[in-house]
């Protein structure tokens, strides 16, 4: 987890740690949380968990840890000094905390909801109870970590619930075990299988070795003796999940693009070709809270190449930075959905974004505005590029989440991405689909304007 690359930043910007119940996995987060603040600069780290009284929970160890480590300063029991650093203590209720004095360094602790952690900048994000960790509480922490130069989130959980839960840990467990991701770091110290009762059937259960290989604290903070009373009190299904660290199976049809297709794809090193030319796709979310702006060209080698431009929160950055992108890259065609469009129109004819007068005779550089016919022939080019591994993907985090939480839905003939679950933004796939559909339809333009008129003559 603090491993560092030569250049001296976290080897592993993401770290997962799946341990089975009272392991010590508080104690990582104890040891991380202390480094940060009093050691390495780190400006905040924010301590987030499911229930506010788990939060509450860690900030009175961490309390107790700063009490061993140094002293109280004089009467005041909110004031504490470890080897020279003044801490301040925070006991307001909901913004419980610790502050350095010397350099305003602060160490939050927060439960979780849609909005924790807007309009701060974290260097350090701790998502305990995973479990219960969703995409729209990831997209609140997630950016406050955007300008910092060496940022990292660390996840601790027992297995998900149940199969319809824990999206982001299943879509971090997808990606590390397709591979191709050196900024992620992962340990599951779970037994393989899932808690179907089939499948428990074929483990035994009552086996001791078995306990010992599952939890790492064995013989210090976790006893055979308090093993079998758990076997003897829990269920199966319980005890394999929160004893033996056995996940449950995912939920049937949750997404359409096969997690290692699409890692497969996933090239660090992909370049577009600056010689073929590039289409813009933008998708703005529905409720107008999320944005992407995706690039398709094509790589010196003939395949496509994908790569996200931008992506963040709200609307207000989106018209600034196509004008910032078209003036810049010179696209072929902008791609974007009618309802994006609608939203936009004003905005777009002021800065001289244009709709072809001949939808038959686009312009390079004109508007592409797709229907719910384009929107499907898009969304089945990209579900065949998958499929037949037609393009290449520069590495996104927005995308691969978008990914894992899309599926198609379908309307009498035409099929468009929805999300699986409200909290999911797709908005970067969405883009990644229009700026391909667009690349494709219209990359005859690009032809034209390399053909002379006069070979025609002479």
């Amino acid at each position: 987890m603090m491993s560092v690359r030569p250049d001296g930043k976290w080897a592993c910007f993401e770290f997962a740690e799946w341990v089975p119940r009272q392991n010590g996995k508080g104690a990582i987060l104890e040891i991380r949380a202390l480094a940060g603040f009093l050691l390495l600069g780190e400006q905040l780290i924010m301590w987030s968990a499911h229930e506010y009284k788990t939060a509450i929970r860690a900030f009175r160890r961490m309390k107790a840890l700063f009490k061993r480590l140094g002293k109280q300063v004089g009467a005041n029991e909110n004031l504490l000094e470890v080897d020279g650093i003044l801490i301040k203590v925070i006991n307001t209720n909901g913004e419980e905390g610790f502050e350095r004095l010397d350099t305003n360094a602060e160490l939050k602790f927060i439960a979780r909801s849609k909005g924790s952690g807007r309009g701060f900048t974290g260097h350090t994000n701790i998502i305990d109870e995973s479990f219960a960790y969703t995409w729209e509480q990831n997209e609140a922490l997630m950016p406050t970590m955007r300008a910092v130069p060496n940022p990292q989130i660390i996840y601790t959980s027992t297995p998900p619930l149940n199969g319809a839960s824990g999206d982001v840990m299943y879509a971090l467990r997808q990606r590390a075990e397709a591979g191709g991701d050196a900024s992620l770091g992962y340990r599951d110290w779970g037994l393989g299988g899932d808690l179907e009762a089939k499948t428990l059937a074929e483990i035994n259960l009552d086996d001791p070795a078995l306990w010992q290989s599952t939890n790492p604290a064995w013989g210090y903070r976790v006893t055979e003796e308090a093993t079998a009373r758990d076997r003897r009190g829990m269920s199966d299904e319980g005890f394999g999940r929160e004893i033996l660290g056995i996940w449950p199976k995912r939920a049937e049809g949750s997404t359409v693009i096969d997690p290692a297709k699409w890692a497969a794809m996933l090239d660090e090193h992909s370049q577009r070709d600056r010689e073929a030319g590039l289409a813009l796709g933008l998708d703005i979310s529905p409720l107008r809270d999320a944005a992407s702006i995706c690039v398709y060209g094509l790589r010196a080698d003939g395949m496509g190449h994908v790569q996200i431009a931008d992506y963040r929160s709200g609307t207000k950055w989106v018209l600034p930075r196509l004008i910032e992108l078209r003036d810049a890259l010179e696209p072929i065609a902008i791609a974007m959905g009618r309802g994006t469009f609608a939203f936009l129109k004003t905005a777009l004819d002021d800065a001289g974004f244009k709709v072809p007068e001949d939808p038959e005779e686009p312009e390079t550089g004109d508007l592409a505005v797709t229907g719910a016919i384009d929107m499907a022939a898009a969304t089945g080019q990209v579900l065949e590029g998958v499929r037949e591994q037609q393009f290449r993907v520069a590495p996104s985090r927005h995308l691969d989440v978008a990914v894992a939480g899309a599926k198609t839905k379908t309307s009498g003939d035409t099929i468009a991405w929805t999300p699986t679950k409200s909290d999911v933004d797709i908005t970067p796939l969405v883009a990644m689909t229009l700026a391909r559909w667009s690349y494709d339809s219209r990359s005859h333009l690009l032809a034209a304007a390399d053909y002379d008129v006069t070979a025609s003559i002479f």
